[in-house]
């Protein structure tokens, strides 16, 4: 805040009077005034030097010539103030404020005692005065409302200067306080849903009215000012968002992939609607699978956002259809990018690679996922079954013996180490628990039934 004082403060020398009483003598009148000069200018001289007291009496003296000079009452505060002098500090300014209101270092001082004391609210009072001589001030009230939590006129007057003189980071941070307080989320979308209508060519509206309703996770309202935004400003990053969806509902996969890698790449789309896009293209290069290499390189876009595993997603969508390769590709690069992802994902590889028929690379697997989770039965079971059917049996049982004592309320699951066990000993050789673990197998899924 601009604390300096202006050549103003030797009115009191430039301002004398030029009548006095009528029976005064020329040499009392030039007498009376080098006086009040002497004092004033050794009260400046003692301020300069911090002797502030010794200031406060050479000034006393010159009111005694000119009690109503404005500017002595406003030095007189501002040593009062430098002694900590709070109520005479105020009382001096706000003399100097009664005989010349439109002077604003005169406001200024008595805003200067308010802060320095903590009188926001007085101090409120002090800048509703000061702000029509200099509006630059209505920053201090912003923070005055914040420090005195009246929330309601700070969001007005913070989008006033957002208005008048652009965005600062303090206002918007002052901004974001006021809106995690859900009541006021509907007063700033309408506000800006009105600077939409205002100025439907600002960029920086529409991305804040997305981000209000990103906050909410209402996705379609998000989308429809996604749209809007297409409409007016068809360059806007944003609007690539409408566009792709154009694109796509148009089948025109070309011009739907390059407004996709623009909202992809850019830094100013929210993840939500990244990840919606994506689904989005899933889809259709499901159906097209021309454009597997553009949702390669998407997915590639997407890997850095720890939010959501979207190599893992895109495998779960092809194990639903069934196309294994696929689902497999997919899950070995969410697991290469994220080793610690749920247990589900490796699981599914692993049926993925069993589909497939890959016995080898469902044995390795299996028995590299057994070092990072050596207590986990899946992985014993699609180990064993990997081995059964490259006839290493050996291996089999070993592997299948060891992994289900690691079973434990699982019917289902047991039941298949049975099937697989009675396989292995079948290649072994051995008819007796070859029986004895196919009909433990049965047993189990009668008892399910």
């Amino acid at each position: 805040m601009n604390r300096s004082i202006v050549a103003f403060l030797f009115m009191g020398f430039f301002g004398i009077p030029t009548f006095v009483q009528a029976q005064a003598e020329p040499e009392e009148i030039a007498m009376a005034t080098n006086e009040f000069q002497d004092s004033f200018y050794e009260a400046l001289k003692q301020k300069g030097i911090e002797n502030y007291d010794k200031a406060i009496v050479s000034l006393e003296k010159c009111l005694k010539s000119q009690p109503d000079d404005a500017a002595v009452h406003y030095e007189l505060g501002k040593n009062y103030l430098a002694l900590k002098n709070y109520e005479s500090a105020y009382a001096s300014f706000e003399k100097a404020t009664s005989i010349d209101p439109k002077n604003k270092w005169f406001w200024v001082g008595m805003y200067d005692v308010t802060y320095a004391t903590k009188s926001y609210t007085q101090g409120i009072l002090v800048l509703q005065k000061l702000i029509p001589l200099d509006p630059n001030f209505k920053e201090d009230l912003v923070t005055l409302y914040m420090a005195t939590n009246q929330y309601d006129k700070a969001l007005e007057l913070i989008n006033q200067l957002n208005e008048s003189v652009g965005k600062t980071d303090q206002r918007e941070a002052y901004k974001e306080r006021i809106l995690l307080q859900g009541k006021y989320q509907n007063t700033e979308i309408e506000h800006l849903i009105g600077q939409i209508e205002k100025f439907p060519k600002e960029e920086s509206n529409y991305i804040d009215l997305i981000y209000r309703y990103s906050k909410n996770n209402e996705v379609e309202k998000m989308l429809e000012v996604a749209k809007k935004l297409e409409r007016e400003i068809p360059t806007s990053e944003w609007a690539q968002v409408s566009l792709f969806k154009f694109h796509i509902e148009k089948n025109d996969g070309p011009k739907a992939v390059q407004s996709m890698n623009v909202v992809l790449a850019s830094k100013k789309i929210d993840t939500k609607i990244k990840h919606r896009v994506l689904n989005e293209f899933l889809l259709f290069a499901g159906k097209n699978p021309q454009y597997d290499a553009d949702l390669e390189k998407a997915i590639t876009m997407l890997e850095a956002d720890p939010t959501v595993p979207v190599a893992k997603e895109v495998g779960n969508f092809y194990y639903n259809k069934k196309q294994w390769e696929k689902a497999a590709k997919y899950y070995e690069k969410a697991l290469a990018t994220d080793p610690n992802l749920p247990l589900e994902t490796p699981i599914l590889l692993l049926q993925s690679y069993t589909e497939m028929k890959q016995f080898e690379v469902l044995s390795k697997k299996a028995q590299s996922l057994l070092e990072r989770y050596p207590s986990q039965p899946h992985f014993y079971y699609y180990a064993g079954l990997g081995y059964n059917q490259l006839q290493q049996f050996k291996k089999a049982k070993d592997v299948l013996e060891t992994g289900i004592d690691y079973v434990i309320e699982n019917p289902v699951l047991e039941a298949n180490f049975y099937i697989q066990l009675g396989e292995t000993f079948n290649g072994l050789g051995d008819m007796a628990k070859k029986d004895f673990f196919f009909s433990k197998a049965n047993q189990l899924v009668k008892e399910k039934k």
